[in-house]
């Protein structure tokens, strides 16, 4: 079963690819490899959360807002190549998490993009991964996720 499929059995609407916030584009495809730039977790132009993780986040909105993130990264996807079915595999996810002192739960953060990726895509959404915490992100939000993913030529 395709990406696209999978999406439509767990009942996932996409959102809309996120403009890009300051000079960069969404995604660059190069050779088979496709690099989708960070998300914070967004709607209609702004912030879906702020802070930070461990002060006035906590984990369960931490792990829902780096889910809404990979959904984004998703939708830019699609916008680039038409189709996620394109997708061969999710290769690298990155997830930066804005961490109040103290806080280490960095990668059950993570967990919020890296589970969404695997329920779409099966084990070509297993992949290599970072989770970092960080003194601040863009726009005040407390996740972003980037990811490389492979894609048909």
């Amino acid at each position: 079963m395709g990406a696209e499929d999978r999406l439509r059995e767990l009942g996932i609407e996409l959102p809309p690819s996120p403009a890009p916030v300051a000079s960069y584009v969404p995604v660059v495809v190069s050779g088979r490899l496709a690099f989708v730039s960070g998300q914070v977790p967004m709607a209609e132009g702004k912030p879906l959360w702020t802070g930070k993780l461990g002060g006035t986040v906590d984990l369960p909105a931490g792990t829902e807002a780096a889910r809404r993130c990979a959904l984004q990264a998703l939708a830019a996807l699609r916008a680039q190549l038409g189709s996620l079915d394109r997708v061969r595999r999710i290769v690298k996810v990155s997830v930066f998490v804005a961490s109040a002192a103290g806080f280490s739960d960095q990668p059950k953060v993570a967990n919020g993009a890296s589970d969404l990726f695997v329920e779409v895509f099966g084990d070509a959404g297993r992949h290599a991964r970072a989770a970092v915490g960080v003194a601040e992100l863009p726009l005040g939000g407390p996740v972003e996720v980037e990811l490389v993913a492979e894609v048909e030529a």
